[in-house]
């Protein structure tokens, strides 16, 4: 009887110590969280200096050093399509003082067509979305066309002869074309640029026919009178070509395709730091200025919640393996 009491009480102590053990811990972490930020904050750009996931980490950097109060700094790390960075970001230590600005091909549509030393969805906590912008279906001025419609048509009374550029194979331009083609059922032959620049100039000379790119390429144009603006990508019409349907409307519901840049962290960052960034990047981005700079750019304000960032990068997820089928492309 004795010995079975002196084993209940080992047995209890052991416990005992066990919960002291990660009381402990969480008490760390936790005091840990209210002492952040200590020092300076840096986040992580995967790609080099200038465009636009460098300028919306530059101008919430700027912002979010006034608010919190410590330096936020921008790190570019550029290569493999950015997969080094999101590597890098990955592996950090979860403390808040290391975070990534997350294109949407880093997290959403990589993994879905090549090996990644990541989980995109897995290995980061998400903290704020903080800006989207669609891509604006455009066309040679030689092709006899000027609605989504008409485009359609054109293209199934010319099945293999026309074709549609992108900025490079497995890019969201040659998947969001893909997957355009296909809803539509237009037969046309991929054509694969290094970059933006050189498909537009083959749209704008009428070598290419159909073009998917961001709205600061082809804006330019449009003017011009080089190229035709048909449609646009994103669920509701652009605030910059409020005259322009969206692919949805004309004909193809539930048809979306854009990208994002938002700022997440590394797995087992301590909710109360996720919560402080989110709070204050929410606020950020409701300022005016911040507004009327990003849309300078082309980009649409999100500066979504934890929770609806996290249900966006799944659900596109979903959505670019689904284009990525569609253009027969498979994972190395």
């Amino acid at each position: 009887m004795n010995d079975q009491i002196s084993m209940s009480a080992r047995s209890f102590a052991k416990h005992l110590c066990v919960a002291a053990i990660v009381c402990a811990g969480m008490n760390a972490t936790l005091a840990h969280a209210q002492d952040w930020p200590a020092k300076s904050i840096k986040i992580v750009v995967p790609f080099a200096a200038g465009g636009n996931t460098d300028s919306i980490a530059r101008l919430t950097a700027e912002r979010l050093t006034k608010a919190l109060g410590k330096t936020v700094i921008v790190e570019n790390r550029a290569g493999g399509n950015g997969v080094i960075a999101a590597e890098l970001v990955s592996n950090a230590a979860p403390d808040g003082y290391t975070l990534l600005m997350a294109p949407m091909p880093v997290l959403a549509l990589l993994p879905s067509i090549t090996k990644v030393p990541y989980d995109g969805i897995k290995d980061f906590v998400p903290i704020s979305n903080i800006g989207s912008n669609p891509f604006v279906l455009g066309v040679s001025k030689s092709v006899p066309v000027n609605t989504v419609t008409e485009l359609i048509k054109h293209v199934h009374a010319n099945p293999g002869k026309l074709n549609y550029a992108s900025g490079g194979s497995g890019s969201v331009s040659h998947l969001s074309a893909a997957l355009f083609a296909q809803r539509a059922k237009m037969e046309m032959t991929h054509v694969s640029y290094k970059g933006g620049a050189p498909a537009m100039a083959d749209l704008m000379a009428g070598h290419v026919q159909m073009y998917f790119g961001n709205l600061s390429e082809l804006a330019p144009h449009q003017k011009s009178g080089t190229i035709r603006i048909v449609a646009v990508s994103s669920e509701k019409r652009n605030r910059g070509l409020p005259d322009v349907p969206t692919i949805a409307e004309s004909g193809y519901p539930g048809f979306r395709t854009v990208t994002w840049n938002g700022l997440v962290a590394p797995k087992g960052t301590p909710p109360e730091i996720i919560t402080r960034l989110a709070f204050e990047t929410q606020k950020i981005a409701a300022t005016a200025s911040f507004i009327a700079q990003l849309a300078i750019m082309g980009v649409d304000t999100i500066g979504s919640t934890p929770q609806e960032f996290a249900a966006t990068i799944k659900q596109d997820a979903t959505l670019w393996a689904g284009a990525a089928k569609a253009a027969n492309l498979t994972i190395d």
